[in-house]
């Protein structure tokens, strides 16, 4: 599972007292888990076993491989993000990168054997543009980073870009079915205009004038021999073997092969000129809309137009065969969504942003109406990682430093994770899971989506276990979305893996948090302000001692989180502190000249050092541009300025007169260039 590289993993501590293990079809072998790699040349025989694994699973595990994550430093999540932000970082990351494999494993548990059957699948994904209509090719970006970890990992190359599975979401097949339906319909009214009147066919040769009538006297010999009623007279391929007179729709035709592009095209014009029951068609082939040509024998108008009718059928059949066949990887995302069982992921925030991006519809703009259509489409879904973050039994078991799903498989399924380690316990109760041998898979590998995928089950059936779900007294159907014991952790995300307030999926909006400190912090930004511009010599410390010196109060700056070397977000201590530095900024802009002693002079002296508040900050995260430095997006989106001082509440002084504190009011226009 490719995810953030900041993020760590968690260690063992201490022995637990339920454990996962393996066992496998085959006897005498060494523990390892199939993973069914799945390409364009066995897709469609694959989908088919998938539908039966995922119609009998009772929860299904996903994971995702992406070409990247974060397109610029800034974009990456920060402790002072709120929901909306978090969610427009997800957006950008989603919108920007590709997928690269696409990792399912249905789980199912059999209950004479007492164990879960996992069958995880690895498909390669690749956006390749597959239908002969106007739509624009795929673009994305690729983090080099990302890139080069996948590279030390293994990662087939060559299949993603190859034999990768190409897709349409579902509002690119709508349009491909609405332009094509709106091709041949034009196609065909124009076939059937017989008030179109011929005009000569303009020749730019004379290479093109005997072309044209040796064509002319070949159809005319072809239908006076069928007028005749002898094929045999109508036989052309002894005197000109580019012909051959076939049946087509039960009726005569002419089979045209081995001209090029503009012979066609004239072709098509005599036909239209000279031959009123001649019809120049595009024979359906198998393998092609539009490869091959013919010139068909009609007996009258009806005749013809009933012809036509037929041939454009074939057509838009054919053109939608050709639809089904691009969606792809979206027929598993369909399947998913319609048999409605739990789907587990791991950290599964980006995942999840992915999967409705490029498979559904483009993401919205707020993160509300992203989790409200998304629970549409799978209305059950659980995160492992809120089990992991809301359960004391599991959180005994862990040092909350490392998180990866690799740690944590290593942490709570030691015997799949190191099969030749001895692993001993006390009061051990085995959940065990059987991978099917499958002579056409490969031995998985971590951050291979499959095998991660298959990862993600196995910690979340161990997670279950340690809840107190017992597997073994399950007598029918698990179904797990309505187990009392997952109820408050099923369709609860983490928008980002720095946020501890979680999103719930069916109302769209933040889960009230048991700290209460973190729902003010999510909800409360006022005292926070952003800095760019400013040289990137400056560190965190010179920072807060320019703005405290400048402010003249002690701890006025709580935090300080740098988001790229010349960017930084300013929290104080109250929102009127954050307040007075915009004013005490306003007031030096103004007079476009600060002395060498100021407190600010370090961070001025540049003369590009911009400030504002979080709104601000928020609007740029918005943009869908993503310049490396801040200060050069912020330039890309030509902010304009216009400051006013506008006065709040008076307060006394000690003098007894009325003193009024400024606040720092921002209007801001943003133009994408």
């Amino acid at each position: 599972m490719l995810r953030h590289r900041q993020q760590t993993k968690w260690l063992l501590t201490s022995m637990f007292s339920r454990i996962l293990t393996v066992t496998t079809s085959s006897l005498r072998r060494p523990i390892s888990t199939s993973v069914k790699k799945v390409t364009r040349s066995n897709f469609e025989a694959t989908l088919k076993k998938l539908r039966l694994d995922v119609r009998e699973s009772d929860f299904i595990a996903i994971d995702l491989e992406m070409t990247g994550v974060t397109s610029a430093p800034w974009r990456e999540s920060f402790a002072f993000d709120d929901f909306e932000v978090q969610y427009l970082k997800l957006k950008d990351s989603a919108e920007k990168f590709g997928i690269m494999q696409f990792g399912v494993c249905p789980f199912r548990w059999d209950h004479t054997k007492k164990f879960f059957v996992a069958n995880p699948y690895n498909f390669y994904t690749f956006p390749r543009k597959e239908l002969p209509i106007d739509m624009p090719s795929c673009e994305f970006l690729c983090q080099t980073s990302s890139i080069e970890f996948l590279a030390k990992h293994q990662f087939d190359f060559n299949a993603y870009v190859n034999e990768g599975i190409s897709y349409l979401s579902k509002d690119q097949e709508t349009e491909a079915l609405r332009t094509l339906s709106f091709t041949f319909k034009k196609k065909l009214r124009v076939s059937l205009d017989n008030s179109i009147v011929p005009v000569e066919i303009p020749l730019s040769s004379t290479a093109d004038y005997f072309f044209t009538e040796r064509m002319k006297n070949i159809f005319a010999e072809w239908r006076n021999g069928i007028l005749k009623g002898s094929l045999a007279d109508a036989h052309t391929t002894d005197f000109w073997p580019q012909f051959e007179t076939i049946f087509f729709k039960r009726r005569p035709a002419i089979l045209l092969d081995g001209f090029n592009s503009h012979h066609y095209n004239l072709i098509q014009k005599v036909i239209k000129m000279y031959f009123r029951d001649l019809v120049y068609v595009s024979k359906v082939h198998d393998d092609d809309l539009y490869q091959r040509n013919l010139v068909v024998y009609s007996t009258s108008d009806d005749d013809r137009a009933l012809l036509m009718k037929e041939v454009h059928e074939d057509l838009c059949n054919k053109a939608k065969e050709k639809i089904r066949h691009a969606v792809g990887v979206r027929h598993v995302i369909d399947l998913l969504a319609s048999e409605k069982k739990l789907i587990v992921g791991h950290s599964c925030n980006l995942d999840l942003a992915h999967i409705f991006s490029k498979f559904i519809r483009p993401l919205p703009s707020t993160m509300t109406e992203f989790a409200c259509s998304l629970h549409e489409c799978f209305p059950y879904i659980i995160d492992t990682k809120n089990l992991l973050k809301r359960n004391a039994a599991i959180q005994s078991l862990m040092d909350k430093k490392r998180k990866s799903l690799s740690s944590i498989f290593s942490l709570l399924c030691p015997e799949l994770s190191s099969p030749s380690s001895s692993h001993t316990s006390s009061c051990i109760q085995h959940v065990k899971i059987d991978v099917p041998r499958d002579v056409t898979g490969n031995s998985g590998a971590k951050h291979e989506a499959g095998y991660d995928a298959f990862m993600t089950g196995c910690v979340f059936a161990q997670e279950c276990s340690i809840l107190g779900i017992d597997f073994k007294r399950q007598m029918g159907s698990l179904d797990l979305s309505k187990n009392e014991k997952l109820q408050k952790h099923i369709n609860l995300i983490y928008p980002s893996y720095r946020t501890e307030v979680a999103l719930d999926l069916k109302t769209g909006t933040a889960e009230i948090p048991i700290n209460p400190a973190e729902q003010y912090n999510n909800e409360n930004k006022g005292n926070i302000i952003f800095l760019w511009g400013f040289p990137s010599k400056i560190n965190p410390p010179e920072l807060r001692e320019c703005i405290l010196k400048a402010l003249g109060v002690a701890e006025s700056v709580m935090s300080i989180i740098f988001i790229d070397e010349s960017a930084a977000l300013i929290q104080f201590n109250n929102q009127d502190s954050a307040s007075k530095f915009l004013v005490l900024k306003d007031s030096l802009d103004s007079k476009k000249s600060v002395t060498a002693i100021h407190p600010l002079s370090p961070l001025l002296k540049c003369g590009n050092t911009h400030a504002a508040d979080y709104a601000t900050y928020k609007e740029i995260c918005r943009s869908s541009a993503s310049k490396v430095l801040f200060a050069d997006q912020a330039e890309t989106l030509n902010i304009r300025w216009t400051t006013k001082l506008i006065s709040n509440n008076p307060c006394s002084s000690q003098a007894g007169q009325t003193s009024n504190i400024y606040l720092k009011e921002t209007s801001l226009s943003f133009v994408e260039l």
